[in-house]
């Protein structure tokens, strides 16, 4: 999907990290897909617990995307 337009992450009590990042599409740039994961440091390696995906059309529309890899754990 490549770099996204914005970003955001806060640390979790639990010592796991919340992202939320805005990607801008391949085939439309008015359109967005919206990013939020939950991942955790395991044995010196990030692995993501949960993921939420969200198409914003240009009329803006939002739409659940299917999600694209299983969660690690």
């Amino acid at each position: 999907m490549g770099r996204p337009k914005h970003s955001f992450r806060i640390p979790l009590p639990d010592g796991s990290n919340l992202s939320l990042a805005v990607f801008a599409t391949r085939n439309d740039p008015a359109a967005e897909v919206i990013s939020v994961q939950v991942t955790r440091l395991v044995d010196d390696s990030w692995v993501t617990d949960a993921r939420l995906a969200v198409y914003r059309s240009p009329e803006g529309n939002y739409s659940q995307l299917p999600d694209r890899e299983k969660p690690t754990r």
